[in-house]
């Protein structure tokens, strides 16, 4: 029976669940939902298949010495494809003298059908990482061969992953994904998520994503499908699902407790109805959606390649509150307006930021403002006090007073912030980027209950442990403002965002996991399509690879730990941005190109890595050593051109 408060209200239900479709019509209709299941996709085995006759030729003859197994009923297909032209005893005997590692249950299932016992088997829940880990963990295969069998598609993570630990990968298909016999329910399903018809869409497999772009191309309906999914709801069932989804950049809004049809189907329901009210705010006050950003002529500028993972001649630098109380410039400024003035004019925002790029020769620029102005549309009446820093003079402190917090039903209310974007941007080169910024929803709802800066975060971490239902409204309107905010900075000019969560590392990663990842992931899924994300939590390591987010998302790191070991945890699949102590600034500008070259050292040349500090700029560094630095990178990181 379906949870209680498991619920779709009516509401319009897509999936393209194909071998227990019945099953997945039956659960949306027994929680209350519109169905509209479509099957995707049928299994097609490839006869005859050589490359699996190869295959499994040399795991006879030992040139194979590691096998990975990624499904069950590929291993089946395996042994169908070779029975009529190798003894299949013989491949099985064969088999049981090499290492094999499954991914997961499944194809462990399999193989004890054929007698067999795995000799390592993936945790859940059951991705290309956890297998990588599990290699780490139990498996060297420095100078081994690998056999991959694969399921559809190729895993270039994986063979990646594989080949940088020195493996020869040796792939074998086994069977492809065809459209169903009858593709009528797909493609009435991909024309009405096109035209915003339907309201959740819920994904089971990895494959099923593929075979709804590939009926969208053949409709050509792809970049309208792709509209259409960005206002949908997308529950995934589980990480390699939502890998599918990310790599081809399609957000991801839910995922269940596991990674099981039934709980897909009540978990989405009991959460249906807030997430989609929660979308079409979003849609109904941010910019029109694009599918790409505008072009720009910085797009190909260091910075912007390094956030698309892209090698680059050197590793681009800029420095987080770069324009700040060190710089003379700045303080002279500041000295004859109060700072929430100050933020309110974008001639002199501009004019702050834009002294700081040309002083420091930086790659990129940040617009001048601060995380807080965002709250006082909602309701939140904010003053910056001298010597206490900012201070809410009404914070929030029982789940009474979440009445008085607003929508940012009226984005306009930050227009000065949007025209400091478009002032910036105006006096900007036109080869520099420009980096929008918000506070993410935890720091702000930290600054909304304690009414300023905290130490134990006592109310905060009251409300949340003990008013789920509060802080998850909280929680809701805060993310729904940053995302308006964003696609606001962005359509003005912003070619980057990033968000700042100053105050996330008192959080356990359980903690983080429950209340302020799934609005992250609702934030990153908001932004417009294509424009990198700077996704910043300070202070606890432990969280690091919980700041992935989707794959345009480039995760910032602290100072208190190793760039290599940070790496390493986040995967280096991701764009990763840091660290440096702020503090090595005040030391003098040999010690600071030492510490440079360590942080230069740690990324070991590998593309996708922007060199900033690991917070912002201490206000007693002296400007001259913010300048030896950045020349240090830029001397330190310059790679030879390949030969052609």
């Amino acid at each position: 029976m379906p949870k209680a408060d498991a619920d779709f209200s009516g509401l319009q239900i897509a999936a393209l669940e194909s071998r227990r479709a019945a099953d997945m019509n039956r659960m949306i209709r027994r929680c209350g939902g519109t169905a509209h299941v479509s099957p995707s996709m049928r299994e097609v085995p490839i006869e005859p298949n050589r490359g699996a006759i190869d295959f499994a030729y040399r795991v006879i003859t030992g040139d194979i010495n590691i096998v990975i197994l990624m499904t069950g009923v590929g291993f089946r297909y395996l042994l169908k494809a070779i029975e009529r032209h190798l003894d299949q005893q013989r491949f099985l005997d064969s088999l049981s003298d090499v290492i094999t590692i499954c991914r997961g249950p499944k194809p462990a299932a399999a193989m004890r059908e054929f007698g067999l016992t795995s000799t390592h088997r993936v945790p859940e829940p059951n991705t290309w990482r956890e297998l990588l880990q599990t290699i780490d963990a139990h498996v060297p295969v420095a100078n081994q061969v690998v056999g991959l069998q694969e399921y559809g598609i190729t895993n270039a993570s994986l063979v990646a992953g594989l080949e940088a630990r020195g493996a020869t990968v040796e792939p074998v298909r086994v069977y492809g994904w065809e459209f169903p016999e009858d593709v009528a329910p797909l493609e009435a399903n991909v024309r009405a998520i096109a035209a915003g018809e339907r309201d959740m869409l819920l994904l089971t497999s990895a494959h099923q994503v593929v075979n709804m772009l590939r009926m969208a191309e053949q409709l050509d309906l792809v970049e309208p499908l792709r509209a259409g999914l960005h206002r949908t709801v997308i529950s995934s069932i589980g990480p390699t699902t939502s890998q599918m989804l990310e790599e081809c950049d399609i957000h991801v809004d839910f995922e269940p407790s596991h990674p099981k049809m039934g709980h897909l189907v009540t978990e989405s329901a009991a959460r249906c109805e807030a997430m989609v009210a929660s979308k079409r705010r979003l849609f109904s006050t941010s910019p029109q959606y694009r599918s790409q950003p505008v072009p720009h002529v910085s797009d190909q500028s260091l910075f912007m390649r390094a956030c698309r993972g892209e090698a680059t001649e050197r590793t681009p630098v800029w420095l987080m509150r770069q324009a700040g109380r060190y710089m003379a410039e700045y303080r002279e400024v500041r000295a004859k307006q109060s700072f929430l003035e100050l933020c309110a004019n974008p001639t002199l925002c501009s004019e702050i930021m834009c002294t700081a790029v040309d002083r420091l020769k930086v790659d990129a620029a940040i617009i001048f403002s601060d995380l807080l102005p965002i709250l006082v549309p909602m309701g939140f009446d904010l003053e910056f006090v001298a010597g206490d820093g900012p201070v809410i003079h009404n914070p929030i402190r029982e789940a009474d007073d979440l009445a008085r917090v607003k929508e940012l039903d009226d984005p306009q209310q930050l227009d000065f912030v949007y025209e400091t974007v478009r002032q910036t941007r105006a006096d900007l080169p036109e080869t520099i980027p420009l980096i929008g910024f918000a506070g993410s929803p935890f720091t702000l709802a930290s600054y909304a209950i304690e009414g300023g800066g905290s130490r134990q975060y006592t109310n905060t971490k009251r409300l949340m442990q003990t008013d789920f239902g509060a802080w998850n409204a909280l929680m809701e309107k805060l993310s729904g403002a940053i995302t308006v905010y964003l696609n606001h900075q962005i359509d003005a000019g912003a070619q980057c965002v990033q968000l700042f969560d100053s105050w996330a590392g008192c959080l356990s990663p359980t903690d983080y996991v429950k209340f302020v990842l799934p609005w992250m992931k609702q934030i990153i899924a908001g932004i417009s399509p294509g424009v990198p994300v700077i996704n910043f939590a300070t202070g606890n390591p432990e969280l690091l690879p919980l700041l992935r987010g989707d794959r345009r998302t480039v995760v910032g790191v602290d100072w208190r730990i190793g760039l290599d070991t940070a790496w390493q945890r986040i995967g280096h699949d991701c764009a990763v941005q840091g660290n440096l102590d702020p503090s090595v600034l005040l030391a003098n500008p040999d010690v600071i190109r030492v510490r440079v070259a360590d942080v230069l050292g740690q990324a070991g040349g590998r593309p996708g890595h922007i060199f900033n500090l690991g917070h912002g700029v201490l206000k007693e560094t002296p400007v001259e050593h913010a300048i030896a630095l950045v020349d240090a990178v830029k001397e330190l990181s310059r790679r030879e051109p390949e030969a052609s």
